[in-house]
């Protein structure tokens, strides 16, 4: 059964001129003249460019089946990450590129949402938060200022944060992994 423009929704996967393209949002558009078409948002797979396309409605498609498979980081391995598929407990290497400056918030035993598509990962999903401990940090010093003053600090993965004056060592803190933002603190 041929596929078309009629049948987009967002996650769907597009094959256009051999890259992969993920729809993030569409919009079906009927104006009063003219024809009909689809206004779309589709981000590259690989690169993750994000690119606005409009297709004529009822044209022909190529969607590709990705699949989303929820993998638990286990351990580096040179140029690789290791992840253990938790139903069959494989083990995949994805490499590092795939990950790239998220990866600094990657911990052991985190779940991940990778995609595959014919067998070869394409994208690794990391949760949108995690829980890490400080493992380092100056004594936060209160002085006259008007705002809240933050602080470097250095958490167990050895990424460094911007976190409140009032966080010490040892304590956990909730870190975005989209900006590595502080989020608050946990118990």
């Amino acid at each position: 059964m041929a596929q078309t423009t009629n049948d987009i929704k967002n996650g769907s996967v597009l094959n256009l001129d051999g890259q992969l393209w993920q729809v993030i949002k569409f919009q079906h558009v009927k104006p009063g003249k003219g024809p009909a078409f689809v206004r779309t948002t589709i981000k590259n797979v690989l690169s993750g460019k994000i690119v606005d396309k409009t297709f004529n409605a009822g044209m022909k498609m190529e969607f590709e089946t990705v699949d989303n498979r929820t993998l638990q980081y286990s351990y580096e391995d040179g140029d690789n990450y290791v992840f253990m598929d938790m139903t069959t407990y494989d083990q995949i290497m994805i490499p590092k590129e795939l990950i790239g400056e998220q990866s600094k918030y990657l911990l052991e035993g985190t779940d991940c949402i990778v995609s595959f598509h014919d067998g070869t990962p394409l994208s690794v999903e990391l949760p949108a938060s995690v829980i890490l401990t400080i493992t380092h940090t100056e004594p936060g010093l209160q002085g006259n200022r008007s705002n809240a003053g933050t602080k470097p600090a250095t958490v167990e993965t050895g990424a460094e944060i911007q976190v409140p004056l009032f966080i010490n060592e040892g304590e956990k803190v909730k870190v975005d992994t989209r900006d590595g933002s502080y989020l608050g603190r946990e118990n």
